[in-house]
Formats: structure tokens, sequence, C-alpha cells
């Protein structure tokens, strides 16, 4: 069974793909944040296909329930939890979906573009609340409980913005460099607990978000936003990444298979940052 239009719609992911890994992550249970499309639901499906429960948090009902039912043919149990995590009481109605979560993946939070002039300070606060606090303050409240057990993994989606700044992308470049930061110096201290801290560094992804973000591009550029397309034609191998790319090296650094692996933060953008003249 593969998931409706419908749901490939809402969740701006291909059918669930039943390719497996064999990552020896049966029976865990995972807790991913903006679960219900894009990168974050790309990564539910590479986990369930690896036998994970998991717990999907986003802000919109109908989209967790979309997720839930696209999810389903894998066979493992899935739950849905609508929790805006930029307010931080909303932290403490989560109880028992974060009592036993052996892998948290933080994924919630799109940062909107604008150089300094271009941000109001209510427009910067919402974003950093949503994804750099909403990030600290939910690892906070799930690292306590992996410190108990001693064990578990929290993978950080964060951007390549953090590592390649610039002055029209200002907010969310401060706030991803931050993160890389929070990841890298909490996942240094956090092996002496058990815990595995690492990031993920997507580039250009072609989640619906980003084709909406390529669609006005070329608009201002050509009058035509179905030439969005022709943007990528420099990028690496002529295209952007599939979320379900980035969701596979998710699962393998969530898994025992990266047991050595705390503290770094791994990039995924086809080599751009590292061009002689990045994309």
């Amino acid at each position: 069974m593969l998931a409706s239009p419908a749901s490939r719609e809402l969740t701006g992911a291909a059918p669930l793909r039943v390719l497996t890994m064999n990552l020896e992550l049966r029976g865990k249970t995972a807790l991913i944040t903006g679960g219900s499309r894009g990168i974050g639901f790309a990564a539910a499906q590479a986990l369930v296909n690896e036998g994970c429960e998991v717990r999907l948090l986003s802000r919109s009902t109908e989209t967790l329930e979309v997720a839930r039912e696209a999810l389903a043919p894998a066979g493992v149990r899935v739950v849905t939890h609508a929790c805006d995590l930029a307010d931080p009481a909303a932290l403490l109605g989560l109880g028992a979906i974060v009592e036993d979560v052996d892998i948290l993946v933080n994924n919630a939070g799109a940062i909107p573009r604008g150089a300094l002039t271009e941000l109001d300070e209510t427009t910067w606060r919402a974003a950093w609340d949503l994804k750099l606090f909403g990030y600290i303050n939910l690892t906070r409240l799930v690292y306590s409980r992996m410190q108990a057990r001693r064990r578990g993994v929290i993978v950080n989606v964060i951007g390549v913005g953090g590592e390649r700044p610039t002055a029209n992308y200002i907010a969310g470049s401060s706030a991803n460099a931050a993160l890389m930061a929070f990841t890298c110096a909490l996942g240094g201290a956090s092996v002496d607990h058990g815990i595995r801290v690492v990031g993920v560094n997507p580039g250009i992804v072609a989640t619906d978000r980003m084709r909406e973000l390529l669609m006005r591009d070329a608009e201002v550029r050509w009058g035509d936003p179905q030439r969005w397309r022709e943007l990528l034609a420099q990028r690496p191998f002529g295209r952007a990444a599939e979320p379900s790319e980035v969701a596979d090296v998710i699962a393998f650094l969530a898994s025992e298979r990266a047991s050595y692996v705390s503290g770094t933060v791994v990039t995924i953008d086809g080599g751009a940052t590292t061009r002689q003249t990045p994309l």
C-alpha cells in the first residue's frame, strides 16, 4: 500500500519507501519535530522502515494525521501530537511523549530570508523562538531523560547557512551558526552520559517550501514561476537534494552504526559549500 496523492501533496514526500539499511533500529522510539512534511516526514519514513516507533510533533493537526496515515503501511506505531514548540509552556504538555525517547530529531522551524533592515524584531524573535530556542528547550527536556537512562541520540537538522552565512539570510545564518555551536559543544560532553549529539546541514532540498521560494525567485527574475527548475541548473548534479537523501543520513547517524560519532555536523549539499564558487 502506498501513500495517497493527498498524502503526498501535504507531506511533500514520495510514496512510503520500503527500503531498509538494516541499521538495527527496530524497537527504538524516535521523536521528530516538524515531522509531518519535508525533511521531517522523510526522516520518519526512513526510521519506520527500520522498525522504529515514531512520534511526530507539528503545529498542524491536519498534516499530522495525513502523515500518520501515510506511514501506517510500515506496520509500526506512529503517534502524533500537535504542539507549538515556540511556546515554552507547550513543552509542559508533552509528558509521556518524551519520556522514553531513544532518538530525538529536531527539525521544526523555518526562518525567513531578509537583510537586517528587512526583518523587524517581532519576525526575528518569532523565528528564533521556534527553531533556535525550540531546539534548545526540547533538547533540554529530552536530554535529562536520556541522561537518567544513560543512552540516547539527538540529531539536529540545521542548514548550511550556518557555515556559509549571507547577509540576505542573516536571521537564519545566525541561528544556524548558533545551533552548530550548540550541537558541537553538547555533543562533546554528552558522551560522558552515554548520549550522542550530532547535526546535519542540508543545502537546497526539494521540499514544498523550497519549491515555493524558488518559484518566487523565478517570478522575480523571469516573470515566470514555472521556470524555477532553471535556478538549479548550476547546482551540484544539476538538482536539489531529495528529502530522502537527507533522511537516510539522519537514520544512519541515529543508529549504532554511527556509535562513535558525536559533537559534529555533517554537510549534505553535494559539495556546494566547498566549491570554488559556492552556489
